[in-house]
């Protein structure tokens, strides 16, 4: 479903606990425009965008808040970090706080280090019911049988318990939560200034739902969450103000007439 308007109005019509996943990506301090749409942005908006967020999620459900900050006079806001203590206060976990590193380097002033880091905060609602860790770290024991000792950081022999001595090393562990995952600036074929890549959202889609469930996006813009839900059979639910963002999502995912809510259509 997609709906076309603003997202605090539009989120009201989603009942209470529904919503088993959001992957979603705010403004960032108005640090980008969207057609003059993200003229109002600010505490007031993204404040109650979380209250709603921790109504309409399920118990056990997460939210993955994707967010970078702006720097205004010399300091950068910490509009990251307020909106994350802020989703605590709304009564969420912060489950994890991930950290997407991009190839692409965003240009800083010469007296601070190139930025190629974004927040993903990774709100739950209780402990999460879904997890599914993503596992392509290459393990460097690969193929080695784990013995029944181990040695401590003094060096010392300790004895390992349970079904851990005796096994083979896997080929891969478990992702770090710092993820290197390209931009696609200039890749996607459609002109919003703000895209997340394909793999991003696809990803965090594996990790914290399964087949069948209903994913959120309260920001859609040009629409890959969406797009990642209809390729791995989620539910989707979408919201965007921009109305020409709104029709390239509309294109992007393939929803019906039947399915569109919002104004004018």
């Amino acid at each position: 479903m997609l709906l076309h308007g603003d997202c605090l109005e539009m989120m009201k019509t989603i009942p209470d606990g529904s919503v088993d996943l959001t992957v979603t990506s705010p403004p960032y301090d108005n640090m980008k425009t969207y057609n003059g749409n993200n003229a109002i942005w600010g505490e007031h908006v993204w404040g109650g965008v979380l209250v709603e967020l921790f109504r309409c999620t399920k118990p056990g459900g997460v939210v993955v808040w994707i967010v970078c900050d702006a720097t205004i006079k010399g300091s950068e806001t910490g509009t990251s970090f307020k909106q994350a203590l802020w989703a605590m206060e709304c009564g969420f976990n912060l489950h994890d706080t991930m950290i997407w590193n991009k190839p692409f380097i965003v240009p800083r002033p010469s007296n601070r280090y190139e930025n190629s880091a974004e927040y993903m905060f990774v709100f739950s609602k209780g402990k999460p019911k879904t997890v599914n860790l993503i596992k392509d770290k290459p393990n460097k024991g690969f193929g080695r049988k784990i013995t029944g000792h181990k040695r401590n950081e003094k060096g010392i022999p300790v004895k390992l318990h349970g079904a851990i001595s005796g096994k083979t090393v896997a080929e891969f562990g478990t992702r770090h939560n710092v993820w290197l995952i390209d931009t696609n600036r200039g890749k996607n074929g459609h002109s919003h200034p703000a895209t997340f890549p394909d793999k991003l959202a696809n990803d965090h889609i594996l990790s914290w739902s399964k087949p069948g469930d209903t994913v959120l996006d309260c920001f859609m813009g040009s629409g890959t969450t969406g797009v990642a839900c209809k390729n791995l059979g989620r539910d989707f639910i979408g919201i965007e103000l921009d109305e020409g963002y709104f029709e390239i999502a509309k294109s992007r995912i393939g929803t019906s007439p039947a399915q569109l809510v919002g104004t004018g259509l």
